[in-house]
């Protein structure tokens, strides 16, 4: 089976390698693309990367995925914790949906303890750093296969 996914990343993660290394890390956004479009290569996914600051363009993302691919990864940044309209796109989505966060939300400031997108969401991943973009292709890779159900 040949699955196509996407992985959106949103605001500020561009930044990636040069932003609060402390909670992000030192990998740069095009170093991570790199890692996961080889991780997704090896397990035969069609992976489109994706990053935009403005939660206009990550909607409309959103909506054109539903045509085109089977399963999502999203680490949403900022606008997990205040955005609608990405959550209601998210809704409409009706595939597997993963939510990414490299650092754990939950051990963070209190504003960023509630996320509008969980609920929307298959499952997510919290707190593991970059390499939680690894364990989302492999889990969103069984999903799709129906082996992680």
């Amino acid at each position: 089976m040949n699955n196509k996914i996407i992985i959106i990343n949103g605001p500020n993660l561009n930044l990636l390698g040069e932003r609060e290394q402390s909670q992000y890390g030192s990998v740069t956004l095009d170093k991570l693309k790199e890692k996961c479009l080889e991780k997704t290569k090896d397990l035969k996914i069609e992976t489109e990367f994706y990053q935009s600051n403005i939660e206009g363009e990550i909607v409309t993302k959103i909506q054109e995925a539903r045509k085109i691919f089977d399963g999502m990864i999203i680490n949403a940044a900022g606008f997990t914790h205040t955005s609608v309209a990405i959550r209601d796109a998210l809704n409409i989505f009706k595939k597997p949906i993963i939510e990414l966060h490299i650092s754990n939300i939950y051990k963070r400031e209190d504003f960023r303890h509630k996320s509008l997108i969980s609920d929307v969401v298959t499952g997510g991943i919290f707190g593991l750093g970059t390499e939680g973009y690894i364990l989302a292709i492999i889990s969103l890779e069984k999903m799709l296969n129906n082996e992680n159900r």
